[in-house]
């Protein structure tokens, strides 16, 4: 038997995974680290801990894998977009990594809208908000230059992981496209948004496509995690790349819904010249030469999380949600916006803040459990409506990660998005796109999609109920109003945050 591993370096946590050529997964391994969030709007990470951790997630695989570790062939990777990792010219990191989720940048975003105008939709099809990494780099240029010029290259964190278990530095399109520097369509770093914003060239890591190999693992590596000095390393994607490809979006027509830290919307796309004028993402796919546009909710499963730890800390998830089942659609008049740490898609605004509206007396525990899961959802549902009215067909979503664990949110997604939810028999998307690749990468199938055919099964299907998708619609009008009810005082209110 031939193995694979898929690594999937996260917010929260690395999940490594070990899949067999038939596609089943044979181990699951999840390694947490904790966010460095030292100011209100602050999101960092040591690197260090995801080398760590994922080390020794690594071990225990090897520990607990009854078969030759020479059976497994290849390694890839998926990872959490847009963080910034500075190397020094001894490839030393020069400070913690500044996250997808770190919404300190919103002034260097408006500088870079108002120079880049419309030369940067045209080349990098987004425009730019606090996530990417280009306004990152002017953050770290304007407030600590003196490790701005120390910087020899600067990486994504998927990409510092890999360089750390095989010493070799590249990047690759999918990730890449969410830096804000490259051109999507031509497929190379934008040398006129490098000069136009004064970053030199030299830092941009070499690309390459996200099934090639980049090498083996080190022997110090393999000293240490058992692995064969003779393991493949493949360039892996970002993780709603390699999201995209575990859940077999992989051609036209395709939408994904995955719900974890954040949550996104993502549709497949043959066209490198689509303008969604940058209402949604776009970007590069994991599959060579296609891409995807994307809406996201920057605190999808985050919400959720958040409400657990804060008011059910001692219970687990299927504890908390045991009763959402029992409560009526709108949550007995009781609604969520899940701004809690700003908002991506359709609003791009670091200021925002979530609320509860319309509490009384009478509301229980599971009435805000199921506000809070209806919330997300109808922030996902924002971007499902950008992509119908410009003209895609969405008749069924596949949905992933937290959102597809618990059935009645399933149903909801069906009954909010008024279309089909296929549930996969695995829920592992980034972490089973990066092993796909690496199963791709080691030519155990001619393409991306035969590997889906042999790796991905759906297993159910929840459909929308009319009567439900009538209600929904009527409390969708109401939840697309609290944006513009609640933004001024959101701003006010942001004066008094530490």
């Amino acid at each position: 038997m031939k193995y694979v591993v898929g690594i999937d370096l996260g917010t929260s946590a690395v999940k490594i995974l070990l899949v067999n050529q038939y596609g089943a997964v044979c181990q699951e391994i999840s390694r947490s680290y904790p966010l460095i969030q030292e100011k209100s709007g602050y999101s960092e990470q040591n690197p260090e801990e995801w080398v760590e951790k994922t080390i020794d997630g690594l071990v225990e695989l090897i520990r607990g894998f009854n078969g030759n570790p020479n059976d497994i062939e290849g390694i890839s990777f998926s990872g959490q977009m847009h963080g910034l990792v500075l190397l020094d010219k001894e490839k030393n990191s020069l400070r913690h990594a500044i996250l997808w989720n770190d919404t300190r940048t919103t002034k260097q975003c408006e500088y870079i809208n108002e120079v880049g105008k419309e030369r940067l939709l045209e080349i990098t099809k987004n425009p730019a908000l606090e996530g990417f990494t280009l306004p990152k780099l002017l953050w770290v240029k304007e407030f600590e230059p003196e490790i701005f010029n120390q910087a020899a290259v600067f990486m994504l964190p998927k990409d510092y992981l890999r360089y750390r278990l095989t010493g070799e530095i590249h990047t690759e399109f999918s990730d890449a496209a969410g830096t804000l520097l490259l051109n999507v369509k031509e497929k190379q770093w934008s040398e006129e948004l490098c000069s136009q914003f004064d970053i030199p060239l030299h830092l941009c890591p070499t690309i390459v496509e996200s099934h090639d190999c980049v090498g083996t693992i080190t022997k110090e590596v393999s000293n240490l995690t058992g692995l064969s000095c003779d393991v493949k390393v493949f360039a892996g994607g970002a993780d709603n790349a390699c999201g995209a490809i575990g859940s077999g979006i992989l051609k036209e027509g395709n939408t994904l819904c995955s719900i974890g830290t954040s949550g996104v919307v993502l549709s497949y796309e043959e066209d490198g010249d689509l303008d969604f004028k940058g209402k949604v993402h776009y970007f590069n796919h994991g599959k060579e030469d296609a891409y995807y546009s994307m809406g996201v909710t920057l605190a999808a499963g985050y919400s959720l999380s958040w409400f657990k730890n804060t008011f059910a800390e001692q219970e687990n998830f299927e504890q908390l949600l045991e009763d959402v089942g029992h409560i009526s659609i709108g949550s007995n008049g009781l609604m969520f916006t899940p701004y809690l740490v700003g908002e991506r898609t359709p609003h791009a605004d670091s200021v925002i803040r979530g609320c509860f509206i319309g509490m009384d007396a009478a509301h229980k525990r599971s009435d805000f459990a199921r506000a809070v899961m209806e919330g997300i959802t109808f922030s996902l549902n924002e971007s499902i409506e950008i992509f119908r009215s410009n003209g895609k067909k969405i008749d069924s979503i596949i949905s992933i990660g937290g959102g597809a664990k618990n059935p009645i949110w399933l149903q909801m997604q069906a009954d909010i998005f008024n279309a089909t939810i296929i549930k996969l028999s695995s829920e592992q998307g980034p972490g089973m796109g990066a092993a796909m690749l690496a199963a791709y990468g080691c030519g155990w199938f001619e393409s991306l999609e035969v590997c889906a055919e042999e790796f991905i099964k759906p297993i159910t299907s929840y459909k929308p109920v009319s009567e439900n998708v009538k209600r929904y619609e009527k409390l969708f009008s109401i939840y697309k109003q609290v944006y513009t009810q609640t933004k001024e005082l959101n701003r006010m209110l942001s004066e008094f945050r530490r």
